[in-house]
């Protein structure tokens, strides 16, 4: 009997081991709960806080809306003023362009006036014929290059259709054969082009 009682009060005491370890996992959930309440309650009053920022009254409102008027005010009077040193920039240095464009096409003509003028005082001294001939010749060739290096180039005319966008007739000539009709017999003075645009027409007389 006795070992009967014994063996009761070890089932008894191993049922309270058991059943403690239960109690403390549920004190332990408790405070977890608590945190979340708290956090939530945080949340809540930091949204009523958000939600309370106070509205701006009418005069309030006004004075603002001066001040952003005023501000964009300022900006526009500076872009103005901008815009008008940029205008007054640029229409300076078009004037220089214009005035000074030329400069070095006036430039590379010089060297060209130069042998003129010693071809000018070559015949003024009598020269040789021959030479002076030779002279002139190696002026013209330099006139014309130089014209060539700014894109400068005759139009050609003599044995060419007519074609009013580069010849301009001067008169009319009967063509001393059917295939020359419509087309350029004579230049009377050559005309130029500078790269695609006609500096000036050439003169020429057309075949009929």
């Amino acid at each position: 009997m006795a070992n009967d009682k014994n063996n009761k009060n070890e089932e008894l005491k191993d049922e309270e081991t058991i059943i403690e370890p239960e109690v403390e996992e549920e004190q332990e959930e408790t405070p977890q709960e608590e945190i979340l309440e708290e956090d939530n309650h945080e949340e809540v009053s930091d949204e009523n806080d958000q939600e309370e920022v106070p509205e701006l009254t009418p005069e309030q409102r006004c004075e603002q809306l001066e001040a952003d008027i005023e501000k964009e005010k300022k900006e526009y009077l500076f872009l103005m003023a901008d815009f008008d040193n940029y205008r007054k920039r640029t229409l300076q240095e078009k004037q220089e362009l214009i005035k000074n464009g030329g400069q070095k096409v006036l430039e590379g003509i010089l060297p060209v006036v130069d042998d003129i003028e010693r071809a000018i005082d070559a015949i003024a001294q009598g020269g040789d014929l021959d030479s002076l001939k030779e002279g002139v010749d190696l002026i013209h060739s330099k006139l014309l290059a130089f014209l060539k290096s700014n894109n400068v180039e005759p139009i050609e005319s003599t044995g060419e259709l007519f074609d009013t966008d580069f010849h301009e007739a001067v008169t009319t000539f009967p063509a001393p054969e059917e295939d020359q009709k419509g087309k350029v017999i004579d230049t009377v003075l050559k005309g130029y082009k500078l790269n695609d645009k006609v500096l000036r027409h050439a003169k020429v007389v057309v075949g009929q």
